[in-house]
């Protein structure tokens, strides 16, 4: 079912290196974590407009192309395959590459995610670009992934903004969203001092449990096999 060598050098990897910040996502190699959920969250609804709120080293946007550009190969989409200016929709990539949560090679045109996957990439905090690329342009969203700003106060502003633009049958996933995880995991003291924590996201959704407006599906495989790499959690979230 899986061309494991193809995941390996283009998917969780970027040719012969492994892709930033994907053990994150508790992926490796050849097994792709929670990656493999949005894979099929897009496939199974159809999604054509995503959104990617931060990404170290995009992980998560390329498999929203890949995903998109499958449904064409699988005769669901129909017409021009562009992958941002056709009939599949497009991949958006919001992150203003300030270092915080680590630096990132999203700025390079020339890297290895940037020429492959040619996101529609926005080099902005999620804030202005809310204001001054989605808004203006009236754009909806199908599939919203959240991993930007990790402080509380952060992920609630990229929900309550980013929401009002997801279409009546959208999916929104929220990355880190595991405390466990958050609370266990040893830091190097040679990075403390850059080291933020990601305690936001796992706060914001006890929050939004408590609203009856949406459902919220908590996938947490920490601890599973304590001796392979797991995802640091995330969270589905859809409109009642």
């Amino acid at each position: 079912m899986f061309d494991l060598k193809y995941i390996k050098y283009f998917l969780t990897g970027n040719r012969d290196e492994p892709v930033p910040y994907r053990w994150t996502h508790g992926a490796t190699d050849v097994h792709l974590g929670d990656g493999l959920l949005v894979y099929s969250i897009i496939q199974h609804m159809r999604a054509k407009n995503c959104v990617c709120i931060g990404s170290g080293g995009g992980f998560i946007p390329r498999l929203m192309t890949k995903a998109r550009l499958d449904l064409h190969e699988q005769e669901i989409f129909e017409g021009n395959k562009d992958y941002n200016w056709g009939d599949i929709g497009a991949t958006y990539l919001v992150d203003a590459c300030n270092g915080v949560g680590g630096v990132n090679d999203l700025e390079d045109e020339n890297s290895f995610f940037r020429f492959m996957y040619a996101p529609r990439f926005i080099k902005e905090t999620s804030e202005n670009a809310y204001y001054n690329f989605f808004v203006p342009q009236n754009i909806k969203i199908d599939l919203l992934f959240i991993d930007g700003d990790h402080s509380y106060e952060g992920v609630k502003l990229d929900f309550e903004l980013y929401s009002k633009l997801v279409s009546p049958k959208g999916v929104i996933i929220i990355h880190d969203t595991d405390a466990q995880y958050e609370d266990s995991l040893i830091i190097s003291e040679d990075t403390k001092t850059t080291h933020h924590r990601f305690d936001g996201p796992s706060k914001f959704i006890k929050e939004l449990d408590k609203n009856p407006e949406w459902n919220l599906i908590n996938l947490f495989n920490f601890g599973i096999l304590k001796d392979k790499p797991s995802s640091s959690g995330i969270t589905i979230i859809n409109k009642k």
